[in-house]
């Protein structure tokens, strides 16, 4: 009786351990499938995100110098029609994550700034300039700093940086859907996202 009982017993230590084995084994699988889905939804994000502008202006440029120990001034003038095109993007590329894998998190360490790219065509009307202050290059390198810092200005004040933010914004959110459709975590700057919207609260540092 006694061997029949534990044979029984062993029989079942036997099965238990067999099945919690197989158990563990399944739930390395499945971690690892999701630790590569994961890995490979941040390389699908890893591209750039862009929003296009386009904006027109008209500038005067005006230059003069004493001649002549001060007698007379030698004056140059022209009139600059500008039309650029402007994108500011992120390049998803460059994102810093890691994976933790006992954890079940997912780690954004830093979102990369954006990158302002001004393409700007310039039209010169109305040149003129005296003998003395003829145009030189010096003044077609300062117009062109001139317009880039104008134009900056314009997208300081323009929706261009708030509308790239919320691109970037929804493909951010593209994690947190992945990893809580999986039971993970997503963390941003060692906050634990909840929602979509709180992507919105955290300083991205712009």
């Amino acid at each position: 009786m006694r061997k029949i009982l534990f044979g029984v017993i062993l029989t079942l230590v036997v099965l238990f351990t067999f099945r919690y084995c197989n158990q563990k084994k399944e739930e390395r699988i499945t971690l690892k499938e999701n630790t590569a889905l994961i890995k490979e939804q941040v390389i699908n994000v890893g591209k750039l995100v862009v929003t296009e502008g386009h904006f027109s202006e008209v500038f005067t440029y005006k230059n003069s110098k004493a001649v002549f120990s001060d007698l007379l001034e030698a004056k140059k003038q022209a009139v600059v029609i500008v039309n650029a095109d402007v994108t500011v993007g992120y390049d998803l590329s460059k994102l810093e994550y890691e994976i933790d894998e006992v954890g079940k998190t997912l780690r954004i360490m830093s979102i990369p700034k954006e990158e302002i790219k001004i393409s700007p065509d310039l039209e010169y009307y109305d040149i003129q300039a005296d003998f003395l202050n003829q145009f030189e290059a010096d003044d077609y390198n300062n117009i062109r700093d001139i317009v880039k810092e104008s134009l900056m200005k314009k997208i300081e004040s323009s929706d261009l940086k708030a509308n790239a933010q919320n691109r970037l914004l929804s493909e951010l959110s593209k994690f947190f859907i992945l990893t809580k459709s999986m039971g993970w975590k997503l963390e941003y700057n060692q906050s634990t996202i909840e929602s979509v919207n709180d992507f919105k609260r955290i300083d991205i540092k712009l």
